[in-house]
């Protein structure tokens, strides 16, 4: 496939912050990070979220991203069901599972709501449940015809964008220093989706014990603004 233009415009509205599925309530455990003084300035949130992209999520959610969007092109229901049954029996936290389970459901109506797809696809999309965000997610751009590679790509950016949106409110930092994060983090992404699209299912891993502890630490956490 190729990125047409309107491909295109669907993928910056899936990528978009103002997308109704609550992506802004999650920091996914960096707002125990910043608690506990991990993370405490544009340095430190840049060495946390870039660790979090290439040892957590790129290691093994983008991959498994890939495989569901496959799934989806290729109309295995069988493969959809497996892959986003290892993401919800990998997520290390019952905040990780709440998160990915609502932001899911909640992309998953939105696309029902929006009028823009069939029917026949609509019902195999509510066959999933519950679904993940990375399952439903996958579906729009298999279904909208957004390639692999520029998919994930967008898929990356809009966690990446979150996650410094969360340092902005939690640290705080200035808007200056969130923007030097996203171009310094940002810079990676088109490596990492190559390495990405070919690593065997045997490479697969989320072992990140860190990020593992503060998540769990987040959900006793006095003080809040994150739900994860």
């Amino acid at each position: 496939m190729q990125l047409t233009a309107p491909a295109l415009l669907r993928l910056l509205q899936l990528v978009s912050p103002a997308l109704p599925v609550g992506t802004y309530s999650y920091s996914q455990g960096l707002e125990w990070a910043i608690e506990e003084g991990t993370v405490h300035d544009r340095l430190s949130a840049t060495r946390w979220i870039h660790d979090s992209l290439h040892f957590s999520v790129g290691r093994f959610e983008a991959p498994v991203w890939l495989r569901l969007h496959q799934a989806w092109l290729s109309g295995s229901m069988e493969q959809v069901g497996y892959w986003n049954g290892i993401l919800l029996t990998t997520r290390e936290s019952s905040e990780f599972r709440a998160e990915t389970m609502q932001m899911g459901y909640s992309l998953a109506r939105l696309l029902s709501d929006l009028g823009a797809l069939e029917r026949e696809s609509l019902e195999l999309l509510e066959r999933v449940s519950p679904i993940t965000f990375a399952a439903a997610f996958a579906f729009a751009a298999a279904t909208w015809r957004i390639p692999a590679a520029e998919g994930l790509l967008g898929y990356l950016w809009s966690w990446l964008e979150n996650q410094v949106s969360a340092s902005l409110k939690a640290v705080p930092l200035g808007q200056v220093a969130g923007q030097q994060i996203l171009n310094e983090v940002g810079a990676s992404l088109p490596a990492l989706v190559e390495h990405v699209m070919i690593l065997p299912d045997e490479s697969l891993s989320n072992a990140t014990p860190a990020l593992a502890i503060a998540s769990c630490r987040h959900e006793t956490q006095y003080s809040r603004l994150f739900r994860s």
